[in-house]
């Protein structure tokens, strides 16, 4: 047995674990001891080693408390300049989402007040944002680019979301979405945008570091099935893996497309077809649902749950926080939501925040309190693990460790 030290010891807690084959994972009155940023041990307190008392140098007991690995929050659009309040005031007065855009709303709105914005100016805009996230429990996110729309707009979001880990703390993923919306200097020249998204600006991000992965938004006001394979193919060609928004308002066929991919995740999907999913669970591809847009946007398709347990397709959840159609800083609530109006169960939906996530990112060191992990975790204000779902808002937060640090 290993007589090595260990900087933190939770002793007597509730441990949702995520591995094994019961609910949850749970362990009740377990024990987990963190060193070198690392889970070094878990199980039983009654199991613990006969000398974890002195190889601990902090000792924590928790009396029941609830842990569970560190929130992941794996589709977001948190870097972004203004906000769209007002489009929120229009959609309640009648106005669809598809209307808002075509008369120069939505994305292109938000382009606008994001290319005019400095880098310091962006990251200032987006950091109380992201600690929203965090305090509510997140140590990973995802953010994508796409409210830039050209090299050097693009470039700068990029840069804000390696900033925004730095400065917090926290592992952030970037994800570049240039084929998010056609910008306005290119209404007439849809195929020299594309192009250049594929043959100058993911190239060049690319080499700059600046991407984890591609994006688009497969949509009838977005890119076309064509249109996005040439971006999936660049991406191909300079090894980095895809994901899309897919089936969010139409069935294009792009979850099938981006399982061919072997992409991480297809996300949104309320029209997602059988094929799809087919295609998806023959793939590996996690299905990513926003709850919180379908919330906002009022709509009333629900994407195919039963269709995704039936075929085992992995299902994460996320916040989609952007300006427009989900502005939403609780992936906690977006689980809750997911139940809610997905009829998710309380253990799909923490599932989706934590394991499944770190799927859809292609992060394989978090999402589970096992021996090895990376020690993010999360110690709460509340002893069962459906209570983060059943509660609506408030502060359940105790602790965040992040990589052994808190």
């Amino acid at each position: 047995m290993s007589t090595s030290s260990w900087d933190h010891l939770l002793i007597g807690a509730t441990l949702a674990t995520f591995a094994g084959n019961t609910p949850y994972g749970l362990i009740t009155d377990g024990a987990i001891a963190i060193a070198d940023g690392k889970i070094a041990w878990i199980g039983k307190s009654g199991a613990l080693p006969a000398d974890a008392i002195n190889r601990a140098a902090n000792i924590d007991y928790l009396h029941g408390a609830l842990v569970t690995p560190g929130l992941i929050d794996c589709h977001t659009h948190l870097v972004f300049g203004g906000n769209r309040a007002h489009e929120f005031d229009l959609r309640l007065n009648g106005a669809s989402y598809e209307e808002i855009a075509r008369a120069g709303g939505g994305i292109v709105s938000t382009v606008k007040a994001t290319r005019t914005a400095s880098e310091d100016a962006l990251l200032a805009q987006t950091l109380p944002r992201a600690r929203a996230l965090l305090a509510d429990g997140v140590t990973t996110l995802e953010i994508k680019s796409g409210y830039g729309l050209e090299l050097e707009s693009e470039r700068r979001m990029l840069r804000v979301a390696r900033r925004i880990g730095e400065t917090l703390g926290v592992t952030v993923r970037t994800t570049f979405l240039g084929l998010h919306a056609l910008p306005p200097e290119y209404k007439e020249r849809r195929e020299e945008y594309v192009t250049l998204v594929c043959e100058q600006m993911l190239p060049a991000l690319a080499a700059e570091g600046l991407v984890d992965a591609v994006d688009a938004f497969c949509e009838n006001i977005g890119f076309t099935y064509e249109e996005t394979r040439r971006v999936f193919e660049r991406a191909k060609a300079l090894g980095l893996p895809v994901k899309l928004h897919a089936e969010q308002l139409s069935d294009l066929d792009g979850a099938a497309l981006v399982a061919e991919y072997k992409g991480l995740s297809a996300d949104h999907l309320e029209y997602l077809s059988d094929a799809g999913i087919r295609a998806m669970a023959a793939a590996g591809t996690v299905a990513v649902l926003l709850p919180g847009a379908f919330y906002a946007l009022r709509e009333t398709k629900l994407p195919p749950i039963t269709g995704l347990r039936e075929h085992g397709v992995s299902m994460a959840i996320a916040t989609d926080c952007n300006p427009g159609t989900s502005p939403l800083l609780s992936l906690r609530m977006a689980a809750g939501m997911a139940c809610t109006l997905f009829r998710l169960t309380p253990e799909e939906a923490l599932r989706g925040i934590t394991v499944n996530a770190a799927r859809a990112l292609g992060l394989h060191d978090r999402g589970t309190l096992t021996i090895g992990q990376r020690a993010d975790l999360v110690v709460w204000q509340v002893n069962t693990p459906a209570e983060l779902c059943y509660w609506i808002g408030g502060d359940l937060v105790r602790t965040v460790y992040r990589a052994g640090q808190h």
